[in-house]
């Protein structure tokens, strides 16, 4: 075989090379994974309480000393307490900034950069704030919602509110912070809703300290009773029968009863359980298009409900024919009385029956 000495030296020198770069590779890699396994222990360290499937963003591990960030534990996100409060807020909003032509879908995407909170309060209040109307920039938004949040502060801190909420938390989409804004407005100015009672989540609460990450998991509540909440509304006639005078609940029922199918028996309608009867929505529109001397299109609403959205469809739909008439949007909730909530039923009724018990 030709050139045997020759190809032999220059396969030792191929070797040679790819050993070196061998070598140069492995350093490297193994160089990686110290620095990953580094990356992990520091986590491990920093970390070590975090609840599992809960998401570390970067900024919480570049918290300043003494620093605290809150996150929603993953499970709370998905509590079905706390998803039909975010509802109750979003529908509220909506319709107080119906002729604003905002329409909210995701309170943490709609609500951070101050807009909508802007709008609300001027609503509310009947205060208009000095703030440009559209920005755009983080540093434009974190302005608005300082002037926002800081006309919010000074209204609700003088009557004993506990200030759960920063422009940097709300910036941030800290949705518990938001819902905790939104809830202490809806009190403050006897918002006509229910608010779902012993709603509460948990968060994780990460602090630093000495260079360290320290969390635990804290539980925030979100609501209390109606009761309790109802403190800081006007407790009505309905409050006082039921806690207080429980054996006069049959006379006011009779009463209603009475008034509702004076109106209902035009129809050859009859009702004899408050509760239930009212719960589709059905008998409600029926009741204002006779209170009011008008047919109420059938193409309006499901003359037979089968799904607790149509009844609730229904409910609301009749909540506005009252309003329409003049009526104040009933504090009740259309789900409450679709659930058959005595109470909630008996204030829509006992409504109607201060307007117009004294109709032919």
């Amino acid at each position: 075989m030709s050139g045997g000495p020759a190809a032999s030296a220059k396969m030792k020198k191929d070797e040679s090379f790819l050993g070196k770069l061998g070598g140069t590779l492995v350093r490297k890699m193994k160089s990686r994974e110290v620095s990953d396994l580094h990356e992990e222990g520091k986590n491990a360290i920093n970390a070590p309480l975090l609840p599992p499937g809960t998401d570390v963003h970067p900024e919480d591990t570049l918290l300043e000393e003494n620093a605290e960030r809150i996150m929603l534990d993953p499970t709370s996100r998905e509590n079905p307490k706390f998803k039909d409060l975010q509802k109750v807020l979003i529908d509220w909003i909506n319709s107080e900034l119906e002729d604003d032509r905002i329409i909210v879908k995701d309170l943490e995407e709609d609500c951070y950069d101050g807009q909508v909170l802007q709008k609300l309060f001027e609503k509310l209040s009947g205060r208009k704030l000095n703030i440009a109307e559209v920005t755009q920039s983080e540093i434009g938004q974190k302005q608005k919602l300082q002037t926002v949040l800081e006309a919010v502060n000074d209204l609700l801190r003088p009557h004993g509110w506990t200030i759960e909420w920063s422009v940097d938390s709300l910036h941030s989409k800290n949705l518990v912070s938001i819902v905790y804004l939104l809830v202490s407005l809806a009190m403050h100015f006897q918002a006509p809703i229910r608010l779902p009672e012993h709603v509460s989540v948990q968060v994780v609460m990460v602090k630093k300290r000495e260079g360290i990450l320290q969390s635990s998991l804290v539980t925030k509540e979100l609501t209390s009773t109606t009761e309790l909440m109802m403190g800081r509304f006007e407790r009505d006639a309905f409050d006082t029968l039921l806690d207080h005078a429980p054996d006069k609940l049959n006379v006011v029922k009779t009463s209603l009863i009475t008034f509702v199918n004076k109106q209902l028996n035009k129809l050859n309608l009859e009702v004899t359980e408050l509760e239930s009867q009212f719960a589709d929505g059905v008998y409600l529109i029926l009741l204002m298009g006779l209170l009011e001397d008008y047919f109420v299109p059938l193409y309006n609403f499901f003359l037979t409900p089968e799904s607790f959205e149509q009844k609730v469809h229904n409910v609301a739909f009749a909540f506005e024919l009252m309003q329409d008439g003049g009526l104040k949007k009933p504090k009740a909730r259309p789900e409450d009385v679709v659930n058959v909530n005595l109470k909630s039923t008996l204030r829509v009724l006992y409504n109607l029956f201060t307007n117009y018990k004294n109709s032919e």
